[in-house]
């Protein structure tokens, strides 16, 4: 019986099979700001994405309910308000709401980066409150049990209340790289397995 090889074929389906793998296990997430607050402002919440020129007029337009943080050379601010209440000083970037609502004795605001490489996702998981989306680059696909929604570069979406079942993917065909806002119960875990089918 004679047996071909292809050179290079057995390392190049290892190397492959390896990246596939990786591919699916590298989504990231990492914290870029939060604070905690004991309330929150009065009627409808909306998350407002600003940039600025510089760190202290970020500060300074900030509030009570600001996150400042560099990314990517730029200065932004996260900004839970009202409505139409743009931050002075700032280019306007998005207005995300309104964000549901959940009783808490205290609340945690954060704005997490998030994303990896085509094909990567997270776990099912559930957070103890509310999140909001805004894509930077690439295609972001979030699935929870009322099925799937996909977002483009500069869009943005209000997720489903708190402790719904989710997994986050990068579906398009690049990197994928997202802001994910937050407004969580201080005095839960953050982050929690789910099942999700």
């Amino acid at each position: 019986m004679k047996r071909t090889l292809i050179a290079g074929s057995i390392p190049t389906l290892l190397v492959l099979t390896s990246l596939a793998l990786a591919q699916q296990s590298s989504f990231f997430v990492k914290p870029l700001a939060e604070r905690k607050v004991t309330e929150l402002l009065g009627g409808d919440l909306f998350w407002h994405l600003a940039t600025f020129d510089t760190k202290d007029q970020a500060h300074q337009a900030a509030g009570p309910y600001g996150l400042v943080a560099e990314y990517e050379g730029k200065v932004w601010l996260f900004r839970l308000a009202q409505a139409g209440e743009d931050a002075k000083g700032g280019t306007k970037v998005a207005e995300i709401g309104p964000v549901p609502r959940i009783p808490a004795k205290e609340y945690l605001l954060r704005v997490n980066e998030a994303g990896g490489p085509q094909g990567s996702a997270t776990a099912a998981h559930t957070h103890p409150g509310s999140e909001a989306f805004y894509v930077l680059r690439g295609e972001l696909s979030q699935k929870t049990p009322h099925g799937i929604t996909r977002l483009a570069a500069g869009q943005s979406m209000v997720g489903h209340g708190g402790d719904t079942p989710m997994a986050v993917s990068n579906s398009g065909s690049g990197d994928l790289r997202e802001f994910a806002l937050f407004i969580v119960d201080a005095g839960r875990p953050f982050s929690s397995p789910a099942q999700l089918d």
